[in-house]
Order: C-alpha cells, then structure tokens, then sequence
C-alpha cells in the first residue's frame, strides 16, 4: 500500500513537471534533435482590420520582430498579416502587439484549422500505402495527384495557380487523347497495310492468309483501339454516347464477326480465299471476313484524332511557355530592414516583394509590374497585345511576361506572383475554357444523341438488307459502314473549335471574353451605347474658359472651385486645381485676395456635387487678418432650367460646364475641355458603317454633348443622365427593342449590368479588380478591355460575326454530310473503310474552317 501511494505522487510529480516544461515552451514529448527538444516554426496568417495607411504596416512589422524569433510581413491592400514564430511564441503575444496600434486582429480561417490539429498531425502522418491491391484507375490517380503536388511546389509563388488536369480528365469529347500516342497509331498503320493488301489483292492470298489477318487484327482491333473502346465504355458509365462509341462498335463487330467465321464455318479453312471487293455490293457467298474494316477504322481513326486540331486552349500553352520562371534570379536592389541600408543582391523571383528595384537585362522575361525608374529598352510584341508602346523608357508601365529585346531597365515592383495582370489574364483565359468546356458538355450531349440513332438504323439496315437480297455479309457490311460514317464528333466541334480559338483571338489583343454566348450577343447587338467618359475621351482635362456673374471675380471662383475638389482623384478636380494654382502665379496681390482658403466639412453627393464649408483668410495690413466662412458648392447641370443670362450661355458655349456657388448664389461657370480619344472618329464611323447605332450616355446638357458627338459621328444623345440614371436609360432602351452593348470604365459597371453585352475598360483604377481574377466585374461584364483605344470595339464586333458565320456554317454543313452520308452508306455504295476516311475528312473541314477565327480584325 505505501509502495501504491508512493508510485501515484511520483506520477503526480512526473505529470506536473511536464505540464511545466510546455508551459516554458518545451515538449518532452517532442522530437529530439542532437539530444534537445526541437521546437519547429509555426506561422500565422491574421486578418487585420482598422488599418489607417501604408506607414502604419512597417511600424507593426518592427513592433512584431523585435520579439526574438518572429518574422512578419503585413500586406496592405489585403490587410493581411504574415507570422513566422518559433512554437513558443504564443499567438496570444502577437495579436497584443497588433492590437496596441488600434489594428484589430484575427486569426483565419486555415490557421485556426491547422492549429486545431496540432503536431498530432506532423508527428504521426498517415502511413503511406502501396500500390498493391489497386486497380490501375486508382495508380494512375495517384500518379496524377503526386504530379500536381510537385508542379505546385516547383511554381513557387504561383503556387496557388488552379489545378492542370491531364488532358484525358479535361477532353469533352470523352476520347483519352493522350492515350491516342504516336506508339498505338504506328503500330496500327504497320499491322493494318498487310490485312488490307491480303484482302484486296486476292493473287496475293496464301494459304491460311485469313489467320495470319487474324493474328494481324488483334492487337490492332484491341490494344491500338482501346482509347475509343474506353471512351464508350465511359460513356456507358455515365449514361451517355461517346462520339467514338459507333467507330467503337464497328471495330468490334468486325472483328467478332470475323473470328465467329473463321472459328465456326467454312472461312476457316486452310486454302479458303477471299473474292475481295471494295464496295459492300461484292460480297457474296459464303461468311467473309471484315478484318479490314477493324484494322483500317482503327488505323484512320488514331491518324485523324492525333493529328486532328485539338478542342484545347493554344494561347494558355503559349503562355505557359512564357512565364516568369519562380526559380530565376534577378539582380535586386532594397532597403535593408536590419540596417535600413540600400544593399545589392541577387535574389529568385518567389522572394521579389513590392518597392524592390528589379534590374532587367536583354532577353529576360519581366517577373513582375512595375514602373520603370532606370534605363531604357525596346520589348517584343507581348502574347497579350494591349496596344501599348513597345519601347520603354522612365515612368513607363511594364508588365510580367514581356520579353526585353534590346536594352535593359530597372523597374520598380508594384505587383508580383497573383498580382500581376499576367496572373490575372492567365486566370481569366482558364475559367473562359472552362466555360466553354462546360458549355461544348452541352453540344456534345446533343451531337451523342446521334449515336443510338446510328444504332437504330445500322439494325434496321442489317434486317432489311438480309430480307431482301438473303446476303448476310452485304447486309453486315452496309450497317458497319453507318455506324463509321457518323461524325457526331463533327457535330460537337462545329460550335466548339470557332468559339475556344475565337476567344483567344481576342485575348491575344487584348480583350478577355467571358464565355461563348458573348459571341452571339455581340453578333446580335444593334446599338452600341457609350459612356462618355472612360470609354471615348482620355483622361486628361484642362480648363477651358472661367465665367464669372457680374460683379464676380473669375480668380476667387476658379479659387474656390480647385479648393472644394481639391481631394478628388477626378480628372476634372485636378485640372481646376492646376489651372486655379498658375492663375495664382500669374495675378498680383491685392486686398480682395485671400492669402488662404481652408475647406472642412467637405462631402460628396451621389451625383458628383461638392459642397463644403469654405473659410477665406485676407490679410488687410501686414499683421492685421480676419476671416470669412460660408457654404460653398460645385456642382454640374443636367439641363439649363436652373441657369440663366450669360451663365446659361457660358454653360452651352464650350466643354463640360461646373457651376460655383456660394452665399446662396451661382458665381460663376467653368467648362472643361477633355480631349476625345485619336482613334474615336475612326471607330464610330466603322461602327455606324456596320450597321450599329452608336449613342452616347453623358451627364453634360444637351447642347454641350449634341456637339461633341455631331463632332465623333455618334448617332444619338442621351445626355443630362446623372450616375444613378444611367442604368435605367440602358434598360429604356433595350424595353424599346435593341439589342444593347454599352460601354464605359469602372464607373458605370451598373450600367453595364443593364445591357445585354457590358464592356469594361479595365482603367488604373479598375485594374485592381482584374488583378484579384475579376472577381467583383466577372458577373457584371461579358467583356474586359485591356486596352484603351476605342477602335477595340468595332474589331470585337466583327470578329464576333466572324465566328458566328463560322458556326452556323459549320452546323449547317455537319447535319447535312450525316444525313448523305448515312443514306449513301445504307444504299451500300459507301464500303466500311471509305466511311471512315468520310467520317474524319468532315471533322477535319469543320476543323480548317473553323481556323478562320483565329484571324482578327485589323
């Protein structure tokens, strides 16, 4: 009993000592490396809320990593904190620290997860499994799995880049293409041309030629024909009609057919000879055998579909070629955190962060966006056309992907690895594939519905044919020749191949299409709706004439105005601060002119409207001041009943007019001059000489934006529309009956909701949304223009009438060919073999026509 008692304190003792050592941060538990306890690194990801500035994140990084063994690293845009900390760091610690600048902070989502199963789950993973006892399926799942983990580790910082499925998962004609390799087809075609010699050239039969055919025929009617008999047996699977499945059926039958002859009749034996023949109609007397037709549809088939143009995305394969590679180094230029002095080195891309100065020579593909601040160079045509300048110089504006031709620049990095609107096309350029390969399920579903037909028929076939002539095998022939002759892969391609090389027409130019139906959206529309600005004018704007009231003075109300718009990121607020600060140089000192304007209580109205409390500073003798405050507004008309005299013809005589007013009182206008884009005459005419009514939505007075457009060529005016107005105004229309595009910037992307086609220009100041996978416009734009010209619109327009032309041709022409050709091949005039050749040379002209959209319009 004391031995009892005794034992149970010592374990008391034991279980209290290690409870301490945790608590002091070391695990007797724990692994033990070179006879310590090892402590490995933990990180944190919090979510930060209640960040004022960008400053603000440096000094919490300092704060963080003066506690020994930290490392942070806080991303403003995304209010993100990155910590790395040793285990016996308590998290608790590093949330204090944070929130002792009035940051609050939280812990995600997946660092709550993976706390929540602690070391238990790093210390003791799941034994590996072998691969014994598995089926095939399984290993190759693995194998796929595996390699998808190494592809991610080795891209780095693009690490989070969605999945590549091998081809036979992503092929929506079900057919393993990359089980159709260079091996089976050249196997096939070495053991199909001595069967089809032995059975055409009858004075080459030997004796016993039919079962050296046989011994021919297997392993090209089963092993090099495996893809099309998997395809249908996933296709049985699924509920579903492979488009190769009839091919399938056909290189079976004849094979099947075959062996029962040469096993269960006369075919069989040895000195039988073959009367040969072409055409079903010479079959007669006798069981033949089709060993023929097994090998020469297969052989076909394998040539066709390996050598076919592929349902799959080129310009993604080119891209890949193209990226920046996460492993190179570049030489990089920083500020030293420890030092806080300027240093050199060579680092790899995954470790390039913003504000880094980045040093590009000759041949190197530019990693990140950034603005040149060093040298300059000439880049090579980028896959992604925007139509920017091809040569670079200080403050240009490059981006990830470009290959520098001839010199070399230093950029400064403002967006890396997902960042970077590379990452973003490439992002786009996927989801619009998987778009389409989700919508050609749809086309293929509808083209399999020819398989069971092919079916129906070749039975009815078969019976009516034995019915009338009593001849068996013209009776099996014909029927195998309908069941290779339909080409519901042509039916399936036909949409599929216009639309995918289509869409990468227009990404190659720098357009990003949501789907395929934006095609036929764009065909259809009959009224291109503009946004004035963002869409036809560029951003820059001067003042253009300063009115006063009478009694006014044009200096205090061009003051007045540049100080209520002051803060505004507008092209209009800064052009009336530029203008109000060289008025300023250029005028004298007097009494009536204050030495300062303070603005508080500044708000900013739905409608754009500034109003603000205004306080003036005059300075009557040196050292003698007083003040005066009143209300003050700037605002902009939609119409002239609130004006009049020389006010209201101040505002209908120039550019975009703002009037000021304060005390009650409208002072004076000011109308501002906005350049249209170089190219917006050119591309309204081409528009209006394609039959689409042009309009132009603009929040200006009527006079005022019936000149500018008389002046671009527009058609109609809807003008005086404030923000909130404008989406009504695009739904108005399309209620009258038109088919609507609209176009215009960041701005009205409610509007763009309203049309039928919405078109965004993805300005500076939209590009964020890009940046992020567009994930905030995805759903209210069928179109992102990467580029800022207009004459990118009439070029979408026709390439979209382009490819639906092509469509509906090749629609057309595949429903057509099915229909001949089943009635040629039950009239018995089309043989197996020839159907074949039919079948694939129809695929292969929707596949050649269907290349003419990859052709884009100058």
């Amino acid at each position: 009993m004391p031995h009892r008692k005794r034992d149970v304190h010592l374990d008391e003792c034991i279980a209290a000592a290690r409870s301490a050592a945790k608590h002091a941060g070391f695990d007797p538990d724990g692994p033990l490396v070179g006879g310590r306890s090892f402590r490995p690194n933990r990180s944190y990801a919090f979510e930060l809320s209640g960040l004022e500035d960008a400053p603000q994140v440096q000094e919490i990084e300092d704060a963080l990593e003066r506690i020994d063994g930290v490392s942070a690293r806080l991303v403003y845009p995304s209010a993100t904190a990155w910590v790395t900390t040793s285990e016996a760091v308590d998290p608790r610690k590093l949330i204090e620290v944070i929130e002792g600048f009035g940051v609050r902070a939280r812990m995600t989502d997946s660092t709550l997860h993976r706390r929540a199963l602690g070391r238990h789950a790093a210390e003791h993973p799941s034994p590996r499994r072998g691969t014994r006892g598995m089926t095939g399926k399984m290993r190759r799942q693995r194998r796929d799995i595996e390699a998808n983990l190494v592809r991610d580790r080795a891209a780095g910082f693009l690490r989070g880049e969605p999945e590549h499925v091998p081809s036979s998962q992503m092929d929506v004609l079900f057919t393993a293409r990359d089980m159709v390799t260079p091996l089976r087809m050249w196997v096939a075609i070495l053991l199909t041309i001595p069967v089809l010699v032995l059975s055409y050239v009858t004075q080459l039969q030997f004796d016993g030629w039919q079962w050296v055919c046989l011994g021919l025929a297997t392993p090209v009617a089963w092993w090099c024909a495996f893809p099309f008999h998997r395809a249908m047996a996933g296709g049985v699977r699924r509920g579903m009609s492979a488009l190769d499945g009839a091919s399938s059926i056909a290189i079976i039958a004849s094979y099947l057919w075959s062996l029962f002859a040469l096993l269960l009749t006369s075919t069989g034996e040895i000195g039988w000879h073959s009367t040969g023949g072409w055409l079903s109609s010479h079959h007669a007397g006798g069981m033949k055998v089709f060993f023929d037709v097994a090998c020469g549809v297969t052989a076909l088939l394998l040539v066709g579909r390996y050598n076919s143009t592929r349902v799959r995305s080129y310009l993604l394969q080119d891209m890949e070629a193209h990226r920046p590679d996460p492993a190179s180094e570049f030489m990089v230029t920083r500020r030293s955190r420890a030092s806080d002095q300027i240093v050199e080195e060579r680092l790899p891309v995954a470790e390039i962060n913003r504000g880094y100065d980045v040093k590009i020579n000759q041949g190197d593909i530019i990693p990140v966006d950034g603005d040149v601040v060093g040298g300059s160079c000439l880049l090579q045509r980028p896959l992604i056309d925007a139509r920017e300048p091809l040569a670079a110089k200080v403050g240009t504006r490059v981006y990830a992907g470009s290959v520098v031709e001839k010199g070399s620049i230093k950029v400064r990095v403002v967006r890396t690895g997902h960042a970077t609107r590379w990452s973003a096309v490439n992002s786009w350029v996927e989801n619009a594939s998987m778009r389409e390969n989700m919508a050609t399920m749809l086309s293929t579903r509808s083209a399999g519905l020819l398989i069971p037909a092919a079916y129906f028929i070749a039975l009815f076939d078969f019976g009516l044919w034995f019915l009338i002539t009593g001849n068996y095998n013209m009776a099996f022939s014909t029927a195998v020749s309908i069941l290779a002759v339909v080409a519901p892969v042509a039916l399936a391609i036909s949409p599929a191949v216009a639309i995918r090389l289509g869409i990468e027409a227009a990404a190659r130019n720098g357009i990003m299409l949501r789907d395929g139906e934006t095609f036929r959206g764009l065909e259809n529309t009959d009224t291109i709706v503009f946004n004035r600005v963002g869409a036809l004018v560029t951003p820059e704007m001067t003042v253009e004439t300063v009115t006063p009231a009478d009694g006014e003075d044009p200096d205090m109300v061009l003051r007045i105005a540049a100080a209520l718009s002051m803060e505004s990121p507008h092209p209009l607020g800064k052009a009336l601060v530029k203008a109000a600060r060289e008025a300023r140089d250029t005028r004298n000192r007097d009494a009536s002119t204050p030495v300062w304007i303070e603005v508080s209580n500044t708000d900013v109205s739905a409608e754009g409207d500034f109003t603000a409390r205004v306080t003036l500073t005059f300075e009557d003798e040196p050292g003698e001041e007083h003040t005066e405050s009143f209300e003050a507004r700037l605002w902009r008309p939609i119409n002239l009943s609130s004006l009049r005299g020389r006010l209201a013809v101040a505002a209908t005589a120039g550019g975009a007019p703002v009037i000021v007013r304060w005390k009650g009182k409208d002072r004076g206008v000011i109308t501002l001059y906005d350049p249209p884009k170089p190219d917006a005459i050119v591309a309204v005419e081409k528009l209006e000489e394609m039959g689409v009514e042009t309009v132009m939505l603009t929040r200006d007075i009527y006079p005022v934006a019936r000149r500018f457009a008389d002046y671009l060529g527009i058609s109609s005016v809807l003008a005086g529309i404030s923000s909130h107005n404008k989406p009504i105004a695009v739904r108005a229309l399309r209620s009258q009956g038109a088919t609507v595009t609209m176009v215009g910037d960041h701005s009205v992307v409610d509007s763009l909701k309203g049309a039928d086609v919405g078109i965004l220009y993805a300005t500076e100041e939209s590009e964020e949304s890009v940046d992020a996978r567009l994930s905030t416009v995805e759903d209210s734009v069928e179109v992102v223009l990467l580029r800022d010209d207009v004459t990118a619109v009439p070029q979408l327009i026709e390439l979209a009438r382009r490819v639906s032309r092509i469509i509906d041709s090749n629609m057309v022409f595949a429903w057509l060919y099915n229909v001949a050709a089943i009635i040629l091949a039950v009239a018995g005039i089309l043989p197996p073999v020839g159907a074949t050749l039919l079948m694939l040379g129809s695929s292969m002209y929707i596949e050649l026509r269907s290349v003419r959209a990859r052709r884009f319009p100058t």
